[in-house]
């Protein structure tokens, strides 16, 4: 899960002028140090150490989340939890007020630079480092102008060159070709390192890959970097044997490590990664930190993921504090490093979370029922707050409040999303003095099972038009009459549009239910006929949202129609199922 890269600007470096003042002597003017640690990878094969001004230093770190705006805000506080060190993936003009403020609370920084196709699977921005001159031309020249502009800051510890891209090069290339291209981009990480090595002999560079599989790729083709670094989770434990089985002459940090992240993790019954409960994601970091420290002589410290403040889909899985409130693992990440925890009041634990009558058939819009047990190590008071996510319906990340009630008993009751699917449904559970418990579940929701016979089922349907080829297509009126809630009908982009179903004798209904696709109707009326020419209207929608409509109204007819007149997307209009109750 790691971070999309900050907005990298390609300026001229700061102005960075330094006003040394010397003593009159008669002897040679000594060179001058300036304000910035000096920091070495010391010592031999097995029995490294980094040192920082000549004071040995075991990185106790956090990847840094929040904004540079608010660098004052939080310094204080990882300072609070032993943390020394911060990890960043960009490093630019916006850089300053960031290492000044960690500088000022006694924290060092991790100073990353953005090399694509970063971040590993998923991520984009592809780069041919065989041939493209230009793109590695550029590297060459901007990351050395931003090292000479900050190499002073004694917020320095070190440059990271590149995040997760060996791995993220099988995005864009395979086979014979990727070899050669992961080569020739580590060839390029190794000509920046010397280049930052002639800019900046006082701080050691490392490069970033999410696998220790990258390694032999560093060894064969970046012996000027000082040390490597790697992104691992639930895999920490096994860095260790990797190393002494890969021969290696160098020590390691791990840059990111955690809880087993979405990719590590079975599937749940809905088919979708079961996310660890809090107890686990704490146990997580306290088997990471174990491991990392466990490598005596080799692993110098991490920089643990993630002191992140967003209130998502990923900011609920890793951050030690979303929306500011603190985690468990908030807790046990200070306590590894040292933080003074005994006055620390902690937050309510979620032991268990259930759907009352299953989380596999949970009906679009009804009454939807989770039954919470939760303690308070602290007996502090506990209020509740339920949430949803549709990230498997339309990658979405948001989490959405939802109304609750308090049932008693630790039933809560919720209204269900109206969009058939797999959803993430969140409960949280805080204790009024900053901190919370998470858990989630997934549910899927699927159409609510009306009274009645769907007498539009398999008769004969037509529309004003269709898409013909185009994605899943082709999508013709058949199909939103055909039960499956996985075909669909889709117009023409454009208003109005309708669809028809010849019910073959004139039949009275009593309930109607649509389920749509993303591209849904905003105004769209239910209308009958005898002769599938002349219309009469029974009921009128003018604020759809998507998702099920279902609802009753009376009508008698041969013929049913959905008289779209206004769409609510820029698409057509996509209907799953139409169905007429009788």
């Amino acid at each position: 899960m790691t971070p999309r890269p900050r907005t990298r600007r390609i300026a001229a470096p700061l102005a960075a002028g330094i006003l040394a003042a010397g003593l009159l002597t008669v002897l040679p003017a000594a060179p001058v140090h300036a304000a910035g640690s000096v920091v070495k990878v010391t010592g031999g094969q097995g029995a490294w150490q980094l040192t920082v001004d000549g004071q040995p230093y075991q990185l106790k770190g956090l990847t840094w989340g929040p904004s540079v705006a608010d660098a004052e805000k939080y310094m204080p506080d990882l300072r609070s939890m032993g943390v020394n060190t911060i990890r960043t993936w960009g490093t630019d003009a916006t850089s300053k007020p960031l290492f000044d403020s960690a500088a000022a609370h006694g924290i060092k920084v991790v100073a990353g630079f953005w090399l694509q196709p970063g971040g590993g699977p998923g991520s984009g921005g592809c780069v041919n480092y065989s041939t493209d001159t230009a793109y590695k031309n550029q590297m060459l020249d901007e990351f050395p102008k931003w090292v000479q502009t900050y190499k002073d800051n004694p917020g320095v510890l070190m440059w990271d060159v590149g995040n997760e891209s060996v791995l993220g090069l099988q995005n864009c290339y395979s086979g014979d070709e990727l070899e050669r291209q992961r080569d020739a981009y580590t060839t390029l990480v190794n000509d920046i390192t010397k280049k930052i090595h002639a800019v900046d002999p006082n701080h050691p560079v490392t490069s970033t890959d999410a696998w220790v599989g990258a390694w032999p790729y560093y060894k064969k083709n970046a012996p000027d970097l000082d040390l490597y670094a790697v992104n691992s989770y639930n895999a920490v434990c096994e860095i260790k044997s990797a190393w002494q089985q890969g021969g290696y002459s160098k020590p390691y940090i791990v840059t990111e490590t955690g809880p087993a992240g979405e990719w590590e993790v079975p599937d749940d019954a809905n088919g979708v990664p079961l996310e660890p409960t809090d107890r686990a994601k704490a146990d997580g970091y306290t088997r990471a930190w174990n491991c990392i420290t466990g490598h005596k002589g080799v692993a110098l410290g991490a920089t643990m993921f993630h002191y992140g403040t967003e209130y998502d889909f990923g900011g609920i899985w890793f951050n030690l504090l979303p929306a500011g409130q603190r985690r468990l693992s908030y807790y046990t990440v200070k306590s590894a490093y040292g933080g003074d925890t005994s006055h620390d009041n902690t937050p309510p634990v979620i032991s268990d979370l259930t759907v009352e009558g299953g989380a596999d058939q949970v009906q679009a819009g009804r009454d939807l029922v989770l039954s919470v047990k939760a303690t308070d190590p602290d007996g502090d008071t506990i209020s509740y707050e339920v949430l949803d996510n549709s990230m498997y319906i339309d990658q979405s990340k948001n989490l959405v409040s939802l109304p609750s009630t308090d049932l008693g008993g630790g039933r809560l009751k919720v209204t269900a999303p109206d969009r058939p699917g797999v959803w993430k449904i969140y409960v949280k559970a805080t204790d009024g003095r900053g901190n919370v418990g998470v858990e989630t579940r997934s549910i899927r929701v699927v159409p609510p099972v009306p009274s009645g016979t769907d007498v539009a089922r398999g008769k004969p349907a037509t529309a004003s038009s269709y898409q013909a080829s185009y994605g899943d297509c082709p999508c013709s009126a058949a199909n939103a009459v055909d039960g499956n809630q996985a075909t669909r009908w889709a117009s023409d982009w454009s208003d109005p549009q309708w669809l028809q179903v010849d019910l073959g004798t004139r039949t009275t209904f009593r309930h109607v239910q649509l389920s749509w696709e993303s591209s849904y109707a905003k105004n769209y009326s239910i209308q009958t006929s005898d002769d599938g020419q002349n219309w009469g209207t029974v009921r009128t929608v003018s604020d759809g949202n998507g998702g099920i409509d279902d609802f009753d109204v009376t009508g008698t007819g041969r013929y049913v129609r959905v008289n779209g007149t206004v769409r609510g997307t820029g698409w057509g209009y996509s209907l799953y199922e139409f169905g007429v109750y009788a």
